[in-house]
């Protein structure tokens, strides 16, 4: 997203909530997660060519710190929403990361570092995680396979990346050109129940705008008001289950960007209006009033 575009965003989100500068990912919690000489190689510059391909531009020394503030800011989130029930990350949402290799503008994946914190410090037993993004979330569903205490959730686009897609979990794909209704009723009719048979006692759910009509790397075909729905849906999901919920906004490239604005923006109100309205639960007290 071009810079102004992002001041743009963050101007907007101020005017709804507390925006707090996102911390430092300690090395050793990507560590536990990720493949301590994949991330020795991207924190050196030791990567080729092909690697680079695969993450989708070039090395640069700034790479690092920006992982490790993203997924920082997922990890706030998550703590605020194991306190007081909601949790927020204006950023975040890096689900093509794998173990071991990085893809589609994915170094660090912040919900898998973020959950398996969660439940390694015993905040968290069972975690779902409900994607909402255009592309499958190939790096989250391989990394959390055959972990009983972990289930991936995933609607997208059947032709978008990854062309060739991971088994684990649940997986939605949708047809090119899916509009608000199908894609409500497929969310209503096979994500949702999912997660509910699943019982997490935390959701994390990446809200993508790339599933806005006229994205360049989407195929379907989302009003802003089918965004809005879905996001109350999901939210709605979080309060009926009762349990902590943690939204990472994952992509956005709609040719004009002041319509991803517009749409992230829209899933700021949908999470403001949901953790307003939510009674405390689980003894987490009252929503916080911050974004990490």
């Amino acid at each position: 997203m071009p810079p102004e575009f992002l001041e743009t965003l963050i101007a907007g989100a101020e005017a709804l909530v507390q925006v707090q500068d996102a911390p430092e990912l300690p090395w050793a919690l990507a560590e536990a997660v990720h493949d301590p000489a994949y991330l020795q190689r991207w924190r050196s510059g030791d990567v080729t060519r092909a690697e680079e391909r695969a993450m989708g531009f070039a090395w640069d020394a700034s790479i690092a710190r920006r992982g490790l503030l993203s997924c920082g800011a997922t990890l706030a989130a998550t703590r605020d929403a194991l306190q007081g029930g909601w949790g927020l990350n204006l950023g975040g949402g890096t689900h093509h990361a794998y173990r071991e290799h990085a893809e589609g503008f994915s170094f660090l994946n912040d919900v898998v570092i973020a959950a398996s914190w969660a439940r390694r410090e015993g905040l968290a037993a069972r975690v779902a995680v409900l994607d909402l993004d255009v592309h499958q979330g190939n790096g989250t569903a391989s990394m959390l396979a055959g972990q009983a205490w972990a289930l991936p959730v995933s609607l997208h686009g059947a032709s978008n990346y990854p062309f060739v897609k991971e088994e684990a979990g649940v997986n939605v794909p949708l047809p090119d050109g899916t509009g608000d209704d199908a894609y409500l009723a497929a969310l209503e009719d096979e994500a949702f129940p999912a997660v509910r048979a699943f019982g997490p006692d935390l959701l994390f759910v990446l809200a993508g705008a790339d599933v806005l009509a006229g994205d360049q790397l989407g195929r379907l075909a989302l009003t802003p008001e089918g965004v809005r729905e879905r996001d109350r849906r999901a939210y709605a999901l979080a309060g009926e289950l009762r349990v902590p919920c943690v939204t990472v906004m994952a992509g956005g490239y709609h040719r004009d960007p002041q319509r991803t604005v517009e749409v992230r923006l829209s899933t700021v109100r949908e999470w403001v209006a949901a953790a307003g309205a939510a009674a405390p639960f689980g003894g987490r007290g009252a929503p916080p009033g911050s974004v990490p």
